[in-house]
């Protein structure tokens, strides 16, 4: 069994307690993770610190090859990080393989990013450049839906741009992480990357800490909230990334037989533990009945076990809270509107839940209001798109959505009037590293990937030279 250790300023150490991590897909302990303490923070924030002068200015071609380095050293443990990650998170063993090889590729694209630095002006009078400067210590905080992923999206940016970084993964899901570490520890000088574990008790240390510079956050609203709060002493940058309910408005003119996979797809992904999920779906009332009955067949096709078993489609939630959470909307659902595909909870240890269809609810339903963030997807009936379109932008979530239309153009139309950060035409969650991705309302502040995310990790210095 791995020996799961603390990474501080380049040392491989113990927590100073240690914490069950639970199997999702048995509901049973499946390794100790080591338990880092407040006195363990603040020592990976120091070593942050003191690693931060020689690692900003190191030329950015060294810190460009290092990332690369990591990559590779990720794409050469796949096996090893991905079979890890599924038995923690619980996701299917390929879509594990996807994750990792898609951080790597994150970190591959922040790696090729040339200077964010320009000159403004040049003239007889003056010179004006504008240069970007690496912030200092990061924290990272990262979820447990894509931890590995999540987790690169903010790395490559923060070390290409000269920052260190404390990462923190969630609780649930930290031993891929502590892999990690140590799978490329010694890839970078000691302490630009350091990670410490907790039970959910060490957020505040690093976001009230004076010598943390940025916390780039991932996670739910109210918990972005305390960490805006807890970053204002100190002025800190942040970038959070928050909760949504996406809306996905399905127009008259759809054919359900061939949209209902790519609509399935949106909501059910990594068993819809995505905070771009099709949260809520708006189907027009001629065709309403026919795209409830191909998302039921999908729903009822989809294979649902252990992610290490070969061919599930969809594995467990990730944990008992957010499992409770989900039977509590599911039993909800029954009340308000008709069940048609899945709804059985699995009472034999693990958390699983079939993919389950809800149909004949509408706005003001609890589970057509909240975002379920599991296998639950609510179809509402509308029709007038205008009226769908109201609705849809009727929440305090605007991180993404969709409108689903034959006709592009009017589609597209539609979808350039939804409150989101991201909106899509004919398709949900496309998300790639060189698209700038952030929420809108209270999903989020900033923006994550892309040259903008990438800039996002610097301050704006301007040297204005007379001549």
């Amino acid at each position: 069994m791995n020996q799961y250790k603390l990474l501080i300023g380049g040392q491989l150490v113990d927590g100073a307690s240690t914490m069950d991590v639970i199997n999702p897909a048995t509901g049973k302990v499946c390794a100790q993770s080591p338990r880092g303490s407040v006195d363990q923070a603040n020592a990976a924030v120091a070593a942050a610190k003191t690693a931060f002068p020689a690692w900003s200015t190191t030329p950015v071609e060294e810190r460009r090859g290092a990332l690369v380095r990591l990559a590779e050293a990720m794409e050469a443990n796949i096996e090893k990080l991905a079979e890890q990650l599924t038995t923690e998170q619980g996701k299917p063993l390929a879509d594990a393989r996807v994750e990792i090889g898609g951080a790597a590729a994150f970190i591959r694209y922040f790696a090729s990013l040339d200077s964010l630095s320009k000159v403004i002006e040049d003239t007889d009078v003056r010179r004006v450049e504008q240069h970007r400067r690496p912030l200092g210590v990061v924290a990272a905080i990262i979820p447990w839906n894509f931890p590995i992923l999540l987790l690169c999206g903010k790395l490559g940016p923060a070390l290409l741009t000269g920052n260190t970084m404390v990462a923190k993964p969630a609780p649930t899901t930290p031993l891929t992480t502590l892999l990690l570490a140590e799978i490329i520890n010694g890839i970078l000088p000691p302490g630009v990357f350091n990670v410490v574990t907790d039970a959910n008790d060490l957020g505040g240390v690093l976001t009230a800490h004076p010598d943390v510079r940025k916390v780039s956050f991932t996670g739910s609203t109210a918990t972005g909230k305390k960490v805006m709060a807890s970053a204002a002493d100190t002025v800190k940058r942040i970038t959070l990334e928050l909760g949504g309910n996406d809306a996905a408005i399905v127009l008259d003119d759809v054919d359900p037989k061939e949209s209902a996979a790519a609509i399935f797809g949106g909501a059910f992904a990594n068993n819809g533990q995505v905070c771009l999920a099709i949260k809520r779906l708006y189907v027009h009332e001629s065709i309403y009945d026919e795209m409830v009955g191909e998302l039921v067949k999908h729903a009822n096709a989809a294979v649902v076990g252990n992610g290490l078993e070969e061919g599930i489609q969809i594995g467990p939630l990730q944990n008992k809270m957010q499992f409770d959470k989900v039977r509590g909307l599911v039993d909800e659902a029954r009340k308000s509107g008709k069940i048609v595909a899945g709804g059985q909870v699995d009472d034999g240890g693990g958390y699983f839940i079939r993919p389950t269809i809800v149909r004949d609810v509408t706005d003001g339903d609890r589970i057509v209001d909240e975002e379920q963030f599991g296998p639950i997807l609510p179809v509402i009936k509308y029709s007038d798109p205008e009226d769908a379109l109201k609705r849809a932008n009727a929440s305090t979530f605007g991180l993404g959505g969709s409108v689903w239309g034959k006709d592009a153009k009017r589609a597209g139309g539609y979808a350039a009037r939804l409150e989101t950060g991201t909106a899509w035409v004919n398709k949900h969650m496309d998300i790639t590293p060189n698209v700038p991705f952030g929420g809108a309302k209270q999903s989020g502040m900033g923006v994550e990937f892309s040259e903008e995310g990438l800039a996002e990790f610097t301050q704006i210095q301007v040297i204005n030279i007379a001549k």
